[in-house]
């Protein structure tokens, strides 16, 4: 197989509204942006990986550890959008970027190399990750984003609703009478395509379910689904970390 030339862009704010200076806060010694950084340097898959941020204490941080950053705009709407302006400003354009958020300290390398091989395809244009759900909570949890696909594992759909209804069942049962998959929310993208979907304004469903990815199938941009078995876990608010760090002392001891 033909080598895929492919980069990893790591978006990292400052300025989250539910978790101020997220990317510096100290996990285990490190921080979260260095625990990001090492985990996708685990990955096989790829020739560069950056930091875009628009603060320059996460840049000099950054830096300080030995990665590589790059100052962003601070007005992007997404993390796409961030990727988007790097992107734009690398000398030679890589054939695939792959977005991995900056709060997912323990991202799984075999997830990355599943994502960035999908390309050898030449019809996948994005490819995300879905795992099956098994536990009630979840799925009728709104900030679990589900996703449906076709048998050419090509994404329907994207809903912060459990889909689909299962009609004429009690809920209790729905994870065990149906497959249920979340959506992971790291995506590959062709570079090409980046480069489109940067330029496409909020569609409605996007703004009803406010995901990103609708705004995509809107457009009739393909979204390939590539199963995994591994959890993913992303810290989004301190109660977060504070579940993380309580666990990985449990493991420690």
């Amino acid at each position: 197989m033909t080598s895929i030339h492919a980069v990893a862009i790591i978006p990292a704010r400052f300025a989250s509204t539910r978790f101020p200076g997220k990317p510096l806060v100290e996990i285990g010694g490190l921080s979260m942006i260095q625990r990001v950084y090492r985990q996708v340097q685990k990955a096989t898959c790829f020739q560069e990986i950056v930091v875009a941020t628009d603060d320059a204490r996460i840049f000099d941080h950054v830096l300080a550890f030995g990665g590589k950053a790059v100052m962003t705009l601070s007005t992007h709407r997404s993390g796409t959008d961030r990727c988007a302006e790097v992107l734009d400003k690398m000398p030679t354009k890589p054939a695939v970027v792959v977005n991995i958020q900056g709060d997912e300290p323990f991202v799984d390398a075999t997830q990355l190399n599943l994502l960035v091989a999908s390309f050898s395809k030449p019809e996948t244009a994005i490819a995300t990750l879905a795992k099956k759900l098994t536990d009630s909570a979840s799925l009728f949890n709104p900030n679990v984003p589900k996703v449906i696909f076709n048998q050419s594992l090509q994404a329907i759909y994207f809903s912060r609703s459990p889909i689909p209804f299962l009609r004429g069942e009690e809920q209790s049962q729905w994870t065990e009478k149906h497959a249920y998959y979340k959506h992971i929310g790291i995506y590959a993208y062709r570079a090409s395509v980046l480069e489109k979907i940067a330029l496409l304004a909020p569609s409605p469903l996007e703004l009803a379910e406010s995901l990103e990815q609708l705004r995509w199938l809107e457009n009739g941009i393909r979204i390939g689904i590539c199963i995994t078995q591994h959890e993913s876990v992303s810290i989004d608010v301190p109660d977060d970390l504070k579940k993380i760090t309580a666990a990985m002392l449990d493991e420690s001891q």
